[in-house]
Parts: C-alpha cells; sequence; structure tokens
C-alpha cells in the first residue's frame, strides 16, 4: 500500500515530448520569446500576467472570433473581472470545427448496441435542429431547457441551441419534477426538449408523466419536443403544444452561427439545490470555451485522436465538459445507464468495446470497484487508456494503487477539483509532472489557487481554505435573478473580500502538489484538533466489512457535540462490539484519538445527492432537530428515504445535543 506523496507514475521522455503543452511551451518561446524550465514557472507566469497567459490561449488554440483582441483582461478584480472586451465568438462554431467523417460521438445504452455519429453527421443534425428551433420561435438570449439522458439528442440539442445564441440549461430525466421546476422557474425557459424515458439497473422509467406536469409548472413555455428515447414509437398524445425530435428538423443545409459577446450566457448550471432553492449558474460563451480548451488540451492532454468519456449524467457539470471534448476534435463517449448493472464491470466492458484512451470517472466510483474486488485490465482490453480522470471527491492513495494495479499501470491518472460553480477543475493533472499517492498534480495555468489560514493569509504545507486571489475566465457571469449581485458575493467572496472562497479544504505541497481534504463547512473539530472528512472515510472504508460511510461532528460555535459515524455493511457483515472496537482503532491509530467516534451506527445507505456526493451538512442540521424538508430537498437527492434513520435518530430520548 503506497503512502500519500509515493511517486506511483512518472511521464517518460517521449510523453513528454509529445505532450499538447510542450507544444505550448515551444509556441510560447517562438511567438513570445517566453522560455520556462518546469510547469511551475509555467504556472507562476499564467497567475501573475493573466492577460498575457490568456491573449496566448486565445492565440494558440486558434479561436475564432469578430472584433479585435486588443486585451484579454479589462478589469481584474473579483467580482467583477472583464475578459476580452470587444469581442464576438461563438461556442458551437468550435465544436463544430470538424465536418469530416471521422467519429464525433459514440453512443451506449444499457439496453442498446453501439451507436456512432460522425462530425459530419453532427453537424447536419445540428443544423436541422437549428433550424427547427428557429421555426418555434428561438431568438438569441431565449432559454432552451433540456430533460434529458446522456444521449446524442441531447448533445445535438444543446450545440444547436448555443449556436443560435440561446441559452441552455438540462436535467437528467431521474430528476423529480419538482426539483427540474425549482431550477428551469427560474430562467423562464421558451422551449423544452424530453425524452419520454429512460432506463437505468435493467428497469424502463416512462417520463411522459413527469414532462406534463412539467408544462403545467413552467408557464413561460411555448412549445415542448419529445424525443422518443425509451420507446422508438412514443406519441407527443397528452402534451400540449407538443411536437416530436423527427417533426422538429427543419433545412438545415447550412448552420449560421451567431457571434455574441464573449461573456453572452451558453448555460445554466445549478447548485445541488439540497439546502434551498439551486442557485442558477450563469456561464459565458467566451470564458468556458477558453478554459475547457485550456483543460482538456493542456492538462488532460486529449488530441484529436482520443476518445474521451466521463461516466455522467446531463444533470452533472462533466457533462458539459465531456461534450467539450469536441472543442479539440476528439470522439466524445456516451454512456447511459448504470454503472453496476448487469454488473460492476459495465463501464469498463464498455471501455473495451469504444477503443477508450481516457476513461473519466468519480473517486466514489474507483472505491466501488475496488470493494467489489473487480479487475478490469485482467478481464478487458483495456491497452488503449492512456489517462484516467477521477473527481467527485478525494481519491485516496489506496484509490491510485488500484488503478495502477488493475486497470492501466502506464496511464496518467489525474484526480482534479473544481466545481459547478467554474465548470472546470482548477487543481488537476499534467502530462509533465510525476503522480503522487492520494494528491492532485498541481493547480491549474491561470488558476490562482492558494490555501488561506483563519487570518486570510497563504500557507504551505499546512491545511487551508481554498481560494483563488485572481479570477478565472468560467467563472459565473452572474446568478440568474440576482441583479444586484448579492447573492454571488455572498457565495464566494463573504469570508475574504476580493478573493474567491470555494469552500473545500486544501493543502499545497512545496513540490505544488494538492490534497483536498473535503468540504471545509463540514469540518471535524474535536478539541480544536480540525480534519476533513476526505481524510476519515478513507481510514473507515479500509474496514473490510464497510462499504460507504458519513460521519458528523454535531459540535456548533462554542459547545462541543458527539461525532457520529454512520456505516453501510457488506452483506451478511454485522455491526457488533467487536467491529465497532476495529473501526475505533483504525482512526485512533491512522488519525488521532481525539476522531474515535462517539457513536457508530448502521445504515441501509448514505444520503446522496444526484451527483454521488454525500449530504454531510444537511445530515448533520437534520441532527441538530432541523425539518428534513427544510435542510435536504428529496428531487435533488439520489435516495431521499436515506433521510428516515437520521430523522428518528434526532427525535429519540438522549439526541446528539444541537
Amino acid at each position: 500500500m503506497s503512502s500519500e506523496g509515493a511517486i506511483l507514475w512518472q511521464p517518460t521522455a517521449e510523453a513528454r515530448e509529445r505532450a499538447n503543452v510542450t507544444r505550448y511551451l515551444r509556441w510560447l518561446a517562438e511567438r513570445r520569446g517566453l522560455r520556462f524550465t518546469s510547469y511551475d514557472e509555467l504556472w507562476r507566469w499564467s497567475v501573475r500576467d493573466l492577460d498575457a497567459f490568456w491573449t496566448s490561449i486565445w492565440e494558440f488554440f486558434h479561436v475564432a472570433a469578430s472584433g479585435q483582441v486588443t486585451r484579454g483582461m479589462a478589469r481584474r478584480e473579483m467580482p467583477g473581472a472583464q475578459w476580452f472586451p470587444g469581442t464576438s465568438l461563438n461556442y458551437a462554431e468550435h465544436a463544430l470545427r470538424r465536418r469530416d467523417e471521422y467519429t464525433a460521438i459514440v453512443f451506449k445504452a444499457e439496453d442498446r448496441s453501439i451507436q456512432r455519429l460522425t462530425y459530419a453527421e453532427l453537424y447536419r443534425e445540428t443544423a436541422s435542429v437549428a433550424a427547427g428551433l428557429r421555426s418555434l420561435g428561438v431568438e438569441t438570449g431565449d432559454r432552451v431547457v433540456g430533460l434529458m439522458p446522456n444521449s446524442p439528442e441531447a448533445v445535438i440539442a444543446f450545440l444547436a441551441t448555443a449556436s443560435i445564441g440561446a441559452i441552455w440549461s438540462c436535467c437528467a430525466p431521474e430528476f423529480g419534477v419538482s426539483s427540474v421546476a425549482d431550477r428551469f422557474r427560474q430562467i423562464d425557459p421558451k422551449v423544452l426538449v424530453a425524452a419520454d424515458g429512460y432506463r437505468y439497473g435493467g428497469r424502463a422509467f416512462d417520463r411522459r408523466p413527469a414532462v406534463q406536469a412539467l408544462q403545467r409548472e413552467l408557464p413561460s413555455l411555448s412549445r415542448t419536443v419529445l424525443v422518443p428515447h425509451l420507446d422508438p414509437a412514443a406519441t407527443a398524445d397528452g402534451l400540449s403544444n407538443a411536437i416530436l425530435w423527427d417533426d422538429l428538423r427543419g433545412d438545415g443545409s447550412d448552420l449560421a452561427f451567431a457571434r455574441v459577446p464573449f461573456d453572452h450566457p451558453l448555460w445554466v448550471l445549478y447548485s445541488s439545490g439540497t439546502t434551498g432553492l439551486p442557485k442558477a449558474i450563469v456561464h459565458g460563451h467566451g470564458g468556458i470555451l477558453l478554459e475547457q480548451l485550456k483543460a482538456l488540451s493542456l492538462h488532460l492532454d486529449l488530441t484529436p485522436d482520443d476518445r474521451f468519456f466521463w461516466f455522467t449524467t446531463t444533470g452533472w457539470m462533466m457533462w458539459n465538459m465531456l461534450v467539450s471534448g469536441l472543442l479539440v476534435g476528439a470522439t466524445v463517449l456516451l454512456y447511459d445507464g448504470s454503472p453496476a448493472y448487469p454488473d460492476m464491470n459495465a463501464l469498463w466492458r464498455f471501455a473495451h468495446e469504444a477503443g477508450m484512451t481516457y476513461f473519466g470517472t468519480s473517486a466514489p466510483y474507483i472505491q466501488s470497484c475496488r470493494k467489489a474486488g473487480i479487475h478490469p485490465a485482467r478481464d478487458f482490453g483495456l491497452g488503449s487508456i492512456r489517462g484516467i480522470g477521477s473527481t467527485g471527491a478525494p481519491l485516496s492513495p489506496e484509490g491510485f494503487d488500484w488503478v495502477y494495479e488493475e486497470v492501466a499501470p502506464d496511464a496518467l491518472l489525474a484526480s482534479a477539483s473544481g466545481g459547478t460553480d467554474v465548470c472546470t477543475a482548477f487543481v488537476l493533472g499534467c502530462p509533465l509532472l510525476p503522480v503522487r499517492a492520494g494528491e492532485l498534480q498541481c493547480r491549474g495555468l491561470g488558476a490562482a489557487v492558494a490555501a488561506f489560514n483563519a487570518a486570510g493569509q497563504p500557507v504551505v504545507d499546512e491545511v487551508g481554505e481554498l481560494v483563488l486571489t485572481e479570477p478565472i475566465p468560467s467563472m459565473p457571469v452572474r446568478f440568474w435573478n440576482d441583479p444586484d449581485g448579492a447573492r454571488y458575493r455572498e457565495s464566494y467572496f463573504d469570508v475574504f473580500p476580493g478573493v474567491w472562497r470555494h469552500g473545500d479544504w486544501i493543502r499545497i505541497t512545496r513540490e505544488g502538489g494538492c490534497v483536498i481534504y473535503g468540504r471545509s463547512d463540514s469540518t471535524l473539530n474535536r478539541a480544536g484538533v480540525r480534519m476533513g472528512t476526505s481524510e476519515f472515510y478513507r481510514v473507515v472504508e479500509e474496514v473490510p466489512e464497510v462499504v460507504d460511510s458519513l460521519v458528523v461532528d454535531t459540535s456548533q460555535l462554542g459547545v462541543e457535540g458527539e461525532l457520529l459515524l454512520f456505516v453501510v455493511l457488506r452483506e451478511g457483515a454485522v455491526l457488533d462490539d467487536a467491529l465497532r472496537q476495529r473501526i475505533n482503532t483504525a482512526v485512533a491509530r491512522e488519525l488521532s484519538p481525539r476522531h474515535v467516534p462517539d457513536e457508530v451506527h448502521a445504515v441501509d445507505q448514505i444520503p446522496r445527492t444526484l451527483n454521488g456526493k454525500k449530504l454531510e451538512v444537511p445530515v448533520k442540521r437534520i441532527l441538530a432537530g432541523a425539518p428534513a424538508e427544510h435542510v435536504a430537498s428529496p428531487d435533488a437527492m439520489a435516495n431521499p428515504e436515506s433521510l428516515r434513520f437520521f430523522v428518528d435518530l434526532a427525535s429519540r430520548p438522549g439526541a446528539p445535543p444541537s
């Protein structure tokens, strides 16, 4: 078992030479006279001279735009930074630069064989749907929303919307009606594109009743487009002002791209919405284009030869990043369904069948595969995989070991951290750097990431608040329905004025690597010793009987509470005194005696959002006496029934102190 920080992978000289970032370094030397001898030197320049760095990204990737680029940064302060004034462009124009017979999309669903779409076909389909949307009255600035599975039609609808300069927003079809309505109602959509249903875990789910309910909840809708995804023979009967997907298509012989100002809204994403109305986060065409070109090419090292995959739904920002693989001319791989159906090898089987070169997933999925004892490299041909991405939670050193032992011993494993707020990862991988167990390789180019102590001072090799001390282009243009920006400022700038506080604990090593310790608002503070929850989960979930876990510190300001641990056990295991003692011993030995839990409870499920994140703060609030309906929206959860245990626990005699 590797200790944290142990080097597990080093790039070969050949890999370093062919890396995109090496090509970028040569370009900087030839075109700008800038020479850097290390990634750290390059990063420090990129966050010091923001104007020069981002204009170099613009030029290096040949951004097509109207207007003269006189400067990359017109205003530097946060919030309120202004980028590339006087320019107009279109994200979809760049995503559809290729028009040839190269494969653009490979799609696999649980009940279907693999389907393929070339760039030429994608262009024609997008042109056709864009013409159809225009015929429905969609214009620049209008909102088009989707209730869609991870399918080619979702990608086409998004690109068609973006090409017009309209604004896209999407939820996965498993979202509950009220959850979807809470999101879409904020932005007054004109058109809804919705699938008739989806399949997950071998079961079919008809969503037409949900579409009917949404029509009633969204008075701004003028038309609905039904996509027969579950049933090819599905009709729009029972829906008002609705047409079928095939009837939407217009004369799309050519596709006109509306070039819009740099910060014109491209899409609206949403915060999880577990504790209140989801924030409607607006991202602009230009900021997303530049940031994702940089991240996908210079950090993930994607090229047109790659087959790029991330396991995601349309309701997670990683879908938006996955689709952006089209920006670099790669083949985008879409999978719709359960990663555990018919067994835990579902995604690895798809990787083999699709010739996947980049496998993106979440840390909890890697942990689940490890616990299941599967052997992907042994059982499937995975030799084409040269990159693996992990996000959604910190990946433990043991998770790193498993990937290198069981998946791809020669691949670059890049753990990444960022968020919906910026629709990117700003701590991620780099093909020039070694991979160290439990660490994220580097801070992203152009991202001035720092760890701040409580006094707002940067620290190294100490755990602090993850902050951005300088703006990046993909920061939100604004929140929808936040005219004075008050909610925006409160979300990111209330603790350190003028500095973006992201809400995670981070330690930046002296070598420039990073370790994420979980959310800073769910810290475990025992007798003044603070610890992130990810450290706790790493230890507890190494106990063989423990499949999943959640830890809550019920302490409040000035009042020491209890440390409560909740565990999901593997089938057949029993939480007896002996198992409790082994868990406590592991925590005392690996973390500290102060963090031995006061109580350990066995539960059937750990409460999670639809994107798989643990609901630490809502559970803490429930245990403090808050009504469940006030702290967690069932429609924003993957398993709302899991909260019942915590509600019952909070109401028992001698409940945890509030």
